[in-house]
């Protein structure tokens, strides 16, 4: 397992849009992904999971990857998380 902290940018933070992007994102991957945040731990690949965490710009989560491509997911996937999930 290997795990990364990031810190959400995008102003509305994980709203729908941005929540189904990083869903889109984490499906392209057999590891499973996750995130811890205050108040708990969402599925990275549910967008019911992720938008549940009320995740707002400039709170904090850890990114977890465990599985055979989980390097490369999480270095795509915190990447993508830091740019703004494309907004």
């Amino acid at each position: 397992m290997v795990e990364q902290k990031v810190t959400v940018r995008n102003l509305a933070g994980l709203h729908l849009k941005p929540a189904g992007t990083l869903c889109k994102e984490a499906m392209k991957y057999t590891s499973s992904i996750t995130f811890t945040y205050e108040k708990g731990v969402a599925n990275a690949k549910s967008v019911l999971s992720v938008l549940a965490a009320c995740i707002q710009c400039g709170d904090e989560i850890v990114l977890q990857c465990d599985g055979a491509d989980e390097k490369e997911a999480l270095e795509e996937i915190a990447h993508l998380i830091e740019e703004g999930l494309g907004e």
